[in-house]
């Protein structure tokens, strides 16, 4: 590695990384998600995209059709679009051992991290469309310098335990509808598991098949309505989602009275942890018995982009791309490719949909300290590699409910539960606990 951790040497980003450069064009065409992603007749005009220490020469990779690749370096004008940042946040974003936000140039953009001199330069749209490639370039990138990350273990099973059904349900905000759940565990513990934006409750599947989690637990995971396996509703027009804290709140109650819970735990991540913030508002109406929100907090907001809902970008390719550096970068491979399949995977509208809960949508910033945690106790839990909704965020809000808990995790992102269930658990049970020594009803 040229730099020898010299930020000056990093405004020359080909000078800098150039053991990676040497080797760039031997890595890509070899690389199978590189060649999978290129493989397709769609590619009808070539597209250039550049990495640049703002100000000095890119590093520039020019697809053609025919699923052609070319490496050079030179002036970012020979790119379509380019991915530029100062020199010292290019040192930290290809260091072997990144840390949040950068992991991800989505995250080195800014979210709710903001930095200076980051972003992309040139045909916006052409970004868009290609941001999946840009993505997988800056992760070979990093590899040419240091080899892949390396992934941290975690447990496998063999046998299934998951037993899925449907229930009929008159879900608020959407009409009549026929909901996927899935259901594991005999313990005396009922918990309801809600899965991220845009996604389905295949996420918890590790957890529910861990087997502390089924002697401790009876578990339930559902698929909002119109996502995953469950049905739309009967107000549906494809294209129309959109996500509020009535119409979630609403669809949680409808589950828990429909299937004849008792006081469960509910849980869930992203946009379903700012949803556990409402349920912990709102406990009378939902008659929860706790809430454990992961990378949740009462209120978020960022500039919305348009992108996931574009006629002119691939949502399957740019919604999952878009979260992937979302995730711990040690989290097993597998996993992080459940989560980007899962992305990958749902109906027009639904991710943006979502989002209208999740960015601005849903804010209790006034309201958080009515939160009875005797009644209702919630815990905070939130991955340290997150820069969405990140572990200040989510103590900030724990800190203005009298009683409540909190706990950052280590080596876990946005998906604690899908990324590695095997560190997720123990947090799980520890924040499951407390919850059924503090409530007092």
């Amino acid at each position: 590695m040229a730099s020898n951790g010299n930020s000056h040497s990093w405004t020359s980003l080909p000078s800098a990384m150039s053991k990676s450069v040497d080797t760039l064009q031997k890595t890509l065409d070899s690389d199978r998600q590189w060649q999978a992603f290129i493989d397709t007749k769609a590619i009808i005009r070539p597209v250039t995209m550049g990495v640049q220490s703002a100000g000095g020469d890119a590093i520039l990779v020019k697809v053609e059709p025919g699923a052609k690749t070319s490496v050079s370096t030179g002036s970012a004008d020979k790119a379509d679009f380019t991915l530029a940042a100062k020199a010292e946040q290019w040192e930290k974003f290809f260091a072997a051992d990144p840390k949040a936000p950068y992991t991800s140039f989505v995250g080195l953009q800014g979210m709710n991290i903001k930095q200076e001199g980051v972003g992309i330069q040139g045909d916006q749209v052409r970004f868009a469309q290609y941001g999946h490639l840009a993505t997988r370039l800056l992760e070979l990138l990093r590899e040419g310098l240091h080899g892949p990350i390396q992934e941290l273990e975690q447990d496998t099973y063999d046998e299934d335990h998951i037993v899925g059904k449907y229930v009929w349900l008159e879900a608020a905000g959407w009409g009549r509808t026929k909901v996927f759940y899935e259901t594991s565990g005999s313990g005396p513990q009922q918990i309801v598991f809600c899965h991220t934006a845009g996604s389905d409750s295949r996420q918890y599947h590790g957890v529910m098949n861990h087997p502390v989690m089924m002697k401790k637990c009876t578990m339930i995971a559902f698929d909002l309505p119109g996502h995953g396996r469950s049905f739309p509703g009967s107000g549906y027009v494809p294209g129309n989602h959109t996500n509020d804290e009535d119409k979630y709140v609403g669809t949680i109650a409808a589950v828990i009275k429909a299937l004849k819970l008792d006081k469960p735990i509910v849980c869930g991540a992203s946009m379903a942890g700012q949803v556990c913030v409402a349920v912990a508002v709102r406990n009378d109406e939902v008659k929860s018995g706790g809430t454990i929100p992961l990378q949740g907090c009462d209120y978020l907001t960022m500039d919305r982009q348009f992108n996931d809902k574009s006629c002119e970008v691939n949502q399957s390719l740019f919604n999952p791309d878009w979260i992937y550096g979302m995730m711990a970068p040690k989290s097993p491979y597998i996993n992080k490719q459940l989560i980007w399949h899962m992305y990958s995977g749902q109906a027009y509208g639904i991710f943006h949909g979502d989002l209208d809960f999740y960015f601005g949508g849903f804010d209790a910033r006034d309201r958080v300290n009515k939160i009875d945690v005797k009644k209702c106790p919630i815990y905070f839990l939130t991955g340290e590699f997150d820069w969405s909704t990140t572990p200040a965020m989510s103590k900030a809000t724990a800190d203005k409910i009298k009683g409540a808990n909190f706990k950052a995790m280590e080596n876990l992102g946005h998906f604690p539960a899908t990324e590695n269930p095997k560190l997720f658990v123990p947090y799980l049970m520890d924040a499951i606990d407390w919850i059924q020594k503090t409530r007092q009803d």
